[in-house]
Formats: C-alpha cells, sequence, structure tokens
C-alpha cells in the first residue's frame, strides 16, 4: 500500500503488477516507466520489470489498514490482463468485500473480459469499476462496462487523445477528464474537453478534470475556464478530492 499524488484517489494497492500494451494510450504508459526505474532501484516487486507478476504477499494489505481509505487497485497494472487468472482476480474481490470499510477504484482497457468475467465474480458495493476511453476508437468500451454489476462505473478518459461526441451516458456514474504527461506526452484540445463536460451536465453525470498534461504538467495544472472540476460519484460519502 502506498499513499497516492493521483487526484482522484487516495492510496494505491498492487496484487499484480506489469502489463502489455493494447491501444493508443499505452504509448507512453507512466507504469512501464516507473516499473524499470523501480526495478533499476532494487525494488523486489519489480525484479520483473513490466512483465505480469502476481504478489499474493500483498494481498491482504487492505485489511491491515483501518483507517478507510480510497484505494486504486493495481495503478501499475490491469486486473482483467488476461495473464491474471479468474481464480486470483477471485482473491482479490475477495480481500476488497472483507475489507468493506475501505473504497476500491478499478480501471481496465480489456473491456471484453471484464464483461466476460463480471457475473462471475461477486461485487460489494466498495468496489468502483472504471474503463479507460481515450478516443473515439474505444467508445466500445462503455457499453461493456454498462452491464457490470458494480456499485460506481466510471470512465477514465485520459490520456484524452481525440474528441469522443456523443457518449451513451446511461448507467454511468463518474468521467475523468486528463491530458498525457511526461516524455513524448501528446496534446490534448480544450474543445474536446468542453465537449466532454458538456455531455456529462447533459446527462447529469459528475465530472472530474484532473490535469492539462504535457512535460510540465504541474505548470500546465487542472484549471478549466478558471475553475476545478472535482465531481465525485453520488454514492461517495467518503472522500472528498
Amino acid at each position: 500500500m502506498a499513499s497516492s499524488k493521483i487526484e482522484w484517489t487516495e492510496s494505491t494497492w498492487n496484487p499484480v503488477t506489469g502489463c502489455t500494451k493494447i491501444s493508443s494510450g499505452c504509448l507512453n504508459c507512466y507504469a512501464e516507466r516507473m516499473a524499470k526505474r523501480l526495478r533499476a532501484m532494487g525494488q523486489p516487486n519489480y525484479a520483473n520489470g513490466f512483465e505480469v507478476t502476481l504478489h499474493p504477499h500483498v494481498l491482504e494489505y487492505p485489511l491491515n489498514l483501518k483507517k478507510s481509505q480510497v484505494i486504486f487497485v493495481n495503478s501499475m497494472s490491469d486486473l482483467f490482463h488476461e495473464d491474471v487468472s479468474l481464480d486470483f482476480i477471485r482473491r482479490i474481490f475477495d480481500v476488497m468485500y472483507r475489507a468493506n470499510w475501505h473504497t476500491f477504484q478499478i480501471l481496465t482497457k480489456r473491456a471484453d473480459r471484464l464483461a466476460e468475467l463480471a457475473p462471475l465474480l461477486n461485487w460489494p458495493d466498495n468496489v468502483w469499476m472504471g474503463v479507460t476511453v481515450e478516443n473515439a476508437d474505444c467508445e466500445f468500451r462503455i457499453d461493456s462496462l454498462r452491464d457490470v454489476p458494480s456499485a460506481v462505473r466510471f470512465l477514465s478518459m485520459e490520456p484524452l487523445l481525440s474528441a469522443v461526441e456523443n457518449m451513451n451516458l446511461e448507467d454511468i456514474d463518474w468521467v475523468i477528464v486528463g491530458g498525457e504527461s511526461g516524455p513524448g506526452s501528446r496534446p490534448i484540445e480544450k474543445k474536446w474537453v468542453l465537449n466532454i463536460l458538456k455531455q456529462c451536465c447533459d446527462a447529469n453525470v459528475p465530472f472530474f478534470f484532473k490535469q492539462w498534461g504535457g512535460v510540465n504538467k504541474k505548470k500546465n495544472g487542472r484549471l478549466l475556464d478558471g475553475r476545478f472540476y472535482d465531481e465525485m460519484p453520488k454514492l461517495s460519502s467518503m472522500f472528498t478530492a
């Protein structure tokens, strides 16, 4: 477990590390850069670099954290990667069920496998499920998410790489938007962000603007037309960004 600087969560928990690229949003993966750095530093959980690796020894960490937290699950991987077995995913869900004083946020780009496995999992009310929609080509992931029996269903539109217009936000509870940051970051356009903000307003879906991104993301900030957008799902009562 580690505290997080990600604006929409509080802590991270990585019972799985490592991933493989499947879409354009993966090109400049921050987790891959971080994993290589941690391996070079001798961090034992990253001895395999960015290869998909299971870490059973960290499974029960949330149970040892008695103060309630909002926890991003697998910030350094994708829980629904094909190399993560259904059995191990079920073990993670069991811990989340038992650690019912925490709120767990899961994010995947593998919406097809999510849809396939969702009926085989026990979905406690403290688990939020999200998919990444970085451009219009990934909009199909929203349909896969819609039928998942999660208390909160959310979209992470980061890094936002194109306009994504006329989304069907039915049964979607939250939308996060952000630009890409770090080396080689691709630009985000304000008109894309404003269009998504309008779609959220029209559908009465909470909107969270994370960052403009760029090489110097701190300098570019996260103000949109002079204000911060820190809206959270209506079911959230324990966390204020």
